[in-house]
């Protein structure tokens, strides 16, 4: 079993910033992908950034340049930070990841999330 737990939500005035970490535990089992999604009241869960073996990463087109996701695979850690937010970027965040299975496929883990609050 794999457990994602993640930190660094809170509350912050618009322009603010704030970072989010994940770190997945368990044993016997590596990771070839880490991302963050997000899902705001009566909105569908989006991702907002992942980040890819050999270091290549996508973002959701309204967090380009305001947001950037890093990590350490090997330490089974990700990390988004995320500046100048806006009242929009207002969601719970939920870690992933992507965990190859015997069988020759992946298997994605989610953590219970996190909540980012953006407000004047």
């Amino acid at each position: 079993q794999v457990n994602l737990v993640e930190s660094g939500g809170g509350s912050v005035q618009p322009g603010g910033s704030l970072r989010l970490s994940c770190t997945a535990s368990g044993s016997g089992f590596i990771v070839v992908g880490m991302a963050w999604f997000r899902q705001a009241p009566g909105k569908q869960r989006e991702l907002v950034a992942g980040l890819k073996t050999g270091g290549s990463s996508e973002y959701l087109d309204s967090v380009k340049g305001r947001f950037a996701i890093s990590g350490d695979f090997a330490q089974k850690k990700v990390y988004l930070e995320m500046s100048n937010l806006k009242p929009e970027d207002t969601a719970v965040y939920s870690c992933n990841a992507v965990v190859p299975t015997l069988s020759g496929g992946n298997r994605a883990f989610w953590g219970q999330g996190t909540p980012v609050t953006v407000s004047s």
